[in-house]
């Protein structure tokens, strides 16, 4: 290793390559879906550029591969934009064939602005807003996915993976050893690779559905772990391919299972004291923790689209399946959609679990920082606390994509604080997807409509 640049990757990054020659470096971005997007250029090659190119194009596809009419008043001509690497974001790629590294990078155009509708771009908008404060937001992901059944065939259902066992995994089975014991081949190689990586799991569970695992990460800073996250669901991927299996991502991949979220704690450090802003000084909670909270519920309604992207995504939010269905706030209940988890004065945090784990990382805890944000700097006061089974209350956030959007579109003050330039694009690029859908009949169409109706 004799280049330059690599004295500023980290640690993790530079042990992986000791003693050897780095092949290959995979230059990516995340695109709105939260896919990696990029470029696989010889380490040679690399080292002699200070960036490359990409159009601009690529946050204008939908999840399908199709396009979106969000090019703006300069008409779809397809300008580059100029991506620079973030050295601090440089990690191992395990599985290769050789010996490759994987940079984040980001997005600006011939100016020098950043690109306003790249994902990673817009979450550090949010962060310099609370910087500007004097306050530095701290997050903690929690992500549940499902291992499944190999499934070639969209007309098919998605299956449990067959356990070590040889029998496919069974629902109910929360928090078990054995089960997680099942998967523990596929298990393994993501510890592996995550330790490659230099990345710190703060656990593995096995959670409520037929295959379904959640994996904890260590709280930091929001950019750091959506970049994790973002480099967490491709491991995954490459881990369960290993085994004859798939990870996926789906809120609700398999009909009477729980859906799979990415569950977001916060807290608000003051950059000056160092000191958590929810909690006083005799360890109470503060006006800034009562505001953060209702932040969250005044405005994550408007946020939807960005915490529940798909149609698929509201298949999540049904009553007593693990998911929430309004936006109460509790102290250790797991029934609201804003949970106060157990933890001593200096850790305290608000859980934000709406959020599914289809979501783009970037987007999804930029727009619960937005939320919270905005209700710091108006003095959002909460409802009451709720007591008892939140699923016995109505919903109140949008429960389709459709409406969601209308919501969505009318939100001005979430729009200038994610900015207005991405959330026009979203839209559009959301509303494309939505219109491919309703060219599909589903099964359940043909089933119950076509002698019935």
């Amino acid at each position: 290793m004799t280049a330059e640049w690599t004295k500023q990757i980290p640690q993790s990054a530079q042990e992986y390559l000791e003693n050897r020659r780095l092949d290959e470096v995979e230059c990516i971005i995340s695109d709105l879906p939260g896919i990696a997007r990029g470029k696989a250029v010889p380490a040679t090659k690399f080292t002699r550029q200070k960036y490359f190119h990409l159009p601009n194009s690529i946050f204008f596809q939908t999840i399908t591969g199709d396009w979106s009419d969000a090019a703006g008043a300069e008409g779809f001509t397809e300008p580059d934009m100029i991506l620079k690497p973030d050295y601090s974001t440089a990690t191992a790629a395990p599985w290769t064939g050789d010996w490759t590294l994987q940079i984040i990078h980001d997005a600006y155009d011939r100016k020098d602005q950043p690109i306003p509708f790249s994902p990673r771009n817009v979450l550090k908008r949010v962060c310099k807003l609370y910087e500007d404060q004097g306050w530095k937001p701290i997050v903690a992901p929690e992500m549940e996915f499902y291992l499944v059944a190999r499934n070639i065939d969209p007309a098919k259902p998605i299956e449990p993976m067959m356990g070590r066992s040889g029998r496919p995994a069974a629902a109910r089975q929360a928090y078990s050893m054995t089960a997680v014991d099942e998967f523990g081949p596929v298990i393994d190689d993501i510890y592996d690779f995550a330790e490659a990586q230099g990345f710190e799991i703060d656990g593995i569970t096995q959670e409520g559905g037929a295959g379904q695992l959640e994996i904890n990460l260590r709280h930091g800073s929001p950019v750091k772990l959506a970049d994790e996250v973002f480099y967490f669901k491709r491991l995954i991927r490459e881990a369960a391919l290993r085994h004859d299996c798939f990870a996926t991502f789906m809120a609700k991949p398999i009909a009477g299972e729980p859906g799979s979220a990415m569950h977001i704690h916060h807290s608000v450090m003051d950059i000056e004291t160092g000191k958590n802003i929810f909690t006083g000084p005799a360890g109470g909670e503060t006006d800034a923790f009562f505001t953060f909270i209702g932040g969250l519920q005044k405005h994550l309604p408007e946020a939807i689209p960005l915490l529940a992207p798909y149609v698929n995504s509201y298949r999540r939010y049904v009553k007593d399946h693990a998911a929430p269905i309004n936006l109460e706030w509790g102290r250790d209940n797991r029934t609201t959609g804003i949970r106060v988890p157990i933890s001593d004065t200096e850790a305290r945090r608000i859980e934000n679990r709406v959020a599914g784990m289809d979501c783009n990382p970037y987007l999804g805890i930029a727009a619960s920082l937005a939320a919270g944000y905005l209700g710091l700097m108006n003095e959002e006061r909460p409802s009451k606390q709720f007591r008892g089974d939140a699923y016995e209350g109505e919903g109140d956030f949008p429960r389709t994509l459709g409406e969601a959007l209308d919501v969505m579109d009318g939100a001005t003050a979430l729009g200038e604080v994610l900015g207005p330039e991405f959330l026009r694009v979203y839209s559009i690029v959301k509303r494309t997807e939505y219109e491919e859908f309703l060219n599909v009949i589903s099964p359940w169409e043909r089933e119950h409509l076509l002698l019935n109706a």
